[in-house]
């Protein structure tokens, strides 16, 4: 019992060496702590002594330092190899992700089986990380990775002949990088690991930069291939053209022509299944800092209280949200073939703009119905009693700054888009549109980052378990006197005593006395509450799958496209556009907790 205040709210992080699931002055200092622990009195915080703050910070800092500078040198071969004519080709940067990838498999195994089963290696575990929602889409995603890694080792493979062989092996690797990873973290996602603490932190971090390294590499060549197939510009097919002939053997670019259908359609499948592929780097990346953040934390469960969740999709609800919700979803994909269709098959300026129309007043719709129920729903978390959970939690802190710091690039994309309007002349009504879609986006984006990140901060409800055990101990009643029932239920107990009157009257007053116990209250905030996080979870769903699968009006429409220049305008889309995709993605994990919170 003395050794709780020591507990409380504190992170172990003492020196170990890499090998071996023990050290002598790891065990020297848990036992001085212990002494230390034992010498004070239960009324009064014992101090951490500072060296193991000081180790704990130098630890996260050296890996932190790790993570930094590989990020750094993959960003700038990803970076040379794409956009700038010198000797970085793309299998310079595929011979790096599958030297990291190849790493990170080996320390994952080491991990595996030998820090996870080393004595005491994981005392406690992060009840809040990696919930089950979170790594099921994680396995989702994984996937469809794997299946365009497939199509990508058909579609290299097609022209082997004339192909540096690391374009073969990358996604072969990547292919098991994505099923060990997705294995580890399904397995080991709230570990708190308490040996190896500096190796598992390097490890870790190497993950989260060979997953960054990844995205970094999916979405450059999904930008330039999208760029490729909107812009059709001089600058744009010199790019193209360069990123096919890098890693050719032959100086002949016709050697390497894919003109076979299976080639094409292997070709086609992966650019579509980028997406995925984009989203499962992220995902991955988020959860692994986690587990970062949790190495060498030990968690007080008498302070971290732990809510078990059960998630019941149609509970207590008014089937108004998801009918609204699966409405927008089944109408923004209608939106989007057509669309598609209409850019992409027709020539005429006439469909073209009839294409754009359509999408802009869908979104604008969309967002506008989004901005008000964001506005309704902050609203009735101010008549909402719950408290606030105030214990630390880094997976909440990492999903608000996810939040945060993704909506930038849609912000930064929309005010762009503004002063480009705003300036230009003539202004037509597909301008008003556009400006409208803009200004909406920068408000949609604020409410919503507002009422999600309102809800990840409430507690979970409490009253439920309270209405159903006085329900329980009515249920077994026949005979009430309902004079002895009070109107207020206490906590204690119920005042029921049994009763001589008739069945019939019997029956009239048990039922009366169970319309007493009802949780009636409940709820209609919380009833509201689930309504407007199922209705905004599917909205972004499908606000994410029409930029993430080919809807770009920032190129389709000529505006910014004048107004910026053919070099600087798709930059700004092609650094932005994929942190916006990402945002909706993020949002719609968040939500779903929303939604099983309220």
């Amino acid at each position: 019992m003395t050794e709780e205040p020591m507990r409380k709210n504190s992170e172990i992080g003492h020196p170990n060496s890499s090998m071996g699931c023990g050290h002598k002055d790891d065990k020297a200092s848990l036992a001085s702590s212990q002494r230390v622990s034992f010498s004070h009195q239960p009324h009064q915080p014992p101090s951490t002594p500072a060296s193991k703050e000081v180790w704990k910070k130098g630890g996260r800092m050296f890996s932190i330092l790790l993570a930094v500078h590989l990020a750094l040198l993959a960003c700038t071969l990803v970076s040379s190899g794409a956009f700038e004519k010198i000797a970085v080709h793309d299998y310079d940067v595929f011979f790096l992700l599958t030297v990291m990838m190849l790493v990170v498999i080996i320390w994952i195994i080491f991990y595996l089986f030998g820090t996870s089963r080393c004595p005491d290696a994981i005392p406690c575990k992060d009840s809040h990380a990696g919930p089950i929602w979170l790594r099921g889409g994680l396995i989702l995603f994984a996937i469809f990775s794997l299946v365009m890694d497939v199509f990508k080792i058909g579609y290299y493979s097609s022209f082997y002949s004339c192909l540096s062989a690391i374009k073969i092996i990358y996604p072969i690797v990547q292919a098991i990088f994505v099923v060990v990873q997705t294995y580890f973290l399904w397995a080991s996602a709230k570990d708190c690991v308490h040996v190896h603490l500096n190796v598992t932190r390097c490890g870790l971090m190497l993950t989260l930069t060979t997953n960054l390294a990844v995205w970094m590499s999916a979405v450059t060549d999904e930008s330039v291939h999208k760029a490729h197939s909107k812009l059709k510009k001089n600058v744009t097919d010199e790019i193209f053209r360069w990123l096919l002939k890098a890693g050719m053997r032959s100086s002949s670019p016709e050697e390497c022509n894919c003109n076979s259908q299976i080639c094409q359609v292997f070709k086609n499948g992966y650019f579509w299944l980028y997406p995925f592929n984009i989203e499962y780097s992220l995902f991955a990346s988020a959860m692994v800092y986690v587990m970062w953040k949790n190495v060498g934390r030990f968690i007080d469960h008498h302070s971290h209280h732990i809510h078990r969740l059960k998630f019941r999709l149609f509970r207590r609800t008014f089937f108004v949200g998801i009918v609204l919700g699966l409405i927008t979803l089944v109408s923004g994909l209608g939106v989007l073939i057509l669309y598609e269709v209409q850019v992409n098959s027709s020539t005429e300026s006439s469909k073209k703009s009839q294409a754009l129309s359509m999408y802009y007043i869908f979104n604008i719709v969309c967002l506008g119905l989004m901005s008000l129920v964001c506005i309704g729903g902050s609203v009735i978390y101010r008549f909402d009693k719950r408290d606030m959970d105030r214990h630390k939690n880094p997976t909440r802190t990492l999903d608000v700054a996810l939040l945060m710091g993704a909506a930038l690039g849609q912000y930064a994309i929309s005010y762009y888009s503004i002063v480009a309007i705003v300036a230009s002349t003539p202004r037509d009504a597909i301008s008003a549109l556009n400006l409208t879609y803009a200004l909406l986006m920068i408000a949609q984006h604020t409410f919503q980052n507002i009422f999600i990140i309102e809800g990840l901060h409430r507690q979970p409800p409490k009253e439920d378990h309270k209405h159903d055990s006085h329900q329980k101990d009515l249920y077994g009643l026949t005979f009430v006197n309902i004079s002895a029932v009070s109107l207020r239920m206490p906590d204690s107990g119920s005042t029921l005593a049994p009763s001589t009157v008739s069945g019939s009257e019997a029956i009239h007053h048990s039922d009366f006395v169970r319309s007493l116990t009802a949780p009636k209250k409940m709820n209609w905030r919380r009833k509201f509450l689930k309504e407007i996080s199922i209705f905004l979870l599917l909205s972004n769903i499908i606000l994410w799958i029409m930029p993430a699968f080919g809807a770009r009006p920032q190129f389709d429409n000529d505006t910014e496209l004048n107004f910026y220049g053919d070099s600087m305008w798709p930059a700004i889309v092609d650094i932005c556009l994929p942190f916006g995709i990402f945002y909706r993605m993020h949002a719609v994990a968040s939500l779903l907790e929303v939604y099983i919170m309220s």
